[in-house]
């Protein structure tokens, strides 16, 4: 063969290569979306905002937030199920994404068969929160009272298998009292019934319970984490100030991408991430949020998930909650 055939075939056997590879080598080379199934202005919101700015900047590609809103986090979950697998539609994922599958009938997706993880980044503590109206001052005065209360007692939620739901449901069960659950549209819908004193409690993410504490607009009893939080060191957690040694609950967030995206789609964007968990304005965002960052691997990440969807599964049958 001479030399002008050997190249006339090294050409064909490249333009041979699949397009999907080629795709993949040059990826981003467009804007991307992150999905978030809540309402603006929350807390899962505010983490994709921060991430995506970041990645958009990394990239030199437009990367939007897009809030897909409605059925409790299952119509923007399920946008994302269906979009292609290509690297370029990303779930904001957080405890809603492990137990919807478990609370409604009508959820099509499945968060271990439909999806694969990029990356965990962090988890932030929600922080059981009273009127000023409601008389305990302590977690175990909450339960004494929750426990004389007829009728029971009303915790606000951002929806159904929010992390806010399950914060309460756990702690109905571990304790052994009746709450009525009161889930909103989103957690700004849930603040403002809380703040007129139309529902007596809520499990509220901690970077925004923050402020209404100070100004004296709420009363905060404990965290939910298993250790107490970094933003709020003064506050025991339910598991100390209650004597629920198995009460755990946090609010944890990572990126899930459709389930066919490339693995080495899925390892680019992971290790991209990681890099801008490691920045110090990152941090510090992050922070004022009561971030408490853990990042995770794809593989570590979509291990979590599984575990949080078996436990949580497990909390709602307990509880006798059907599907609706």
């Amino acid at each position: 063969m001479n030399i002008a055939s050997t190249l006339l075939v090294a050409g064909l056997v490249a333009g041979a290569a699949p397009a999907p590879a080629l795709a993949q080598a040059s990826f981003p080379n467009r804007a991307m979306k992150i999905v978030v199934p809540f309402s603006a202005g929350g807390i899962v919101d505010s983490v994709a905002r921060v991430v995506g700015d970041k990645l958009s900047s990394k990239y030199g590609q437009p990367v939007i937030v897009e809030n897909r809103v409605g059925a409790g986090g299952v119509i923007g979950t399920e946008f994302v199920a269906r979009s292609p697998a290509d690297g370029y539609t990303l779930l904001m994922a957080s405890p809603s994404h492990a137990v919807l599958k478990s609370l409604q009938k009508n959820v099509s997706w499945d968060p271990l068969r439909d999806f694969k993880a990029v990356a965990g980044i962090g988890v932030v503590p929600n922080v059981i929160v009273v009127h000023p109206s409601v008389p305990a001052k302590t977690m175990g005065e909450l339960v004494q009272l929750a426990k004389q209360s007829d009728p029971p007692l009303t915790y606000a939620t951002a929806g159904i298998g929010t992390s806010n739901h399950l914060s309460g449901e756990l702690l109905a069960q571990e304790a052994g009292i009746r709450l009525t659950h009161v889930p909103y549209k989103g957690q700004p819908d849930a603040m403002n019934d809380l703040l007129a004193g139309r529902v007596a409690m809520m499990p509220l993410t901690a970077a925004i319970a923050m402020p209404y504490v100070k100004d004296g607009k709420l009363r905060a009893l404990a965290v939910t984490l298993s250790r107490r939080a970094s933003a709020m060191p003064q506050l025991p957690t339910v598991a100390e100030a209650a004597q629920l040694p198995n009460y755990q609950v946090g609010t944890w967030f990572g990126l899930v991408a459709p389930a066919r995206t490339p693995d080495a789609v899925r390892q680019k964007l992971a290790a991209d991430v990681a890099e801008i968990l490691s920045m110090p304005d990152v941090k510090a965002r992050f922070a004022t949020l009561g971030m408490e960052l853990s990042p995770q691997s794809p593989a570590d990440f979509d291990a979590f998930v599984a575990k949080e969807s078996a436990r949580w599964g497990k909390v709602i049958r307990h509880a006798g909650i059907e599907p609706n």
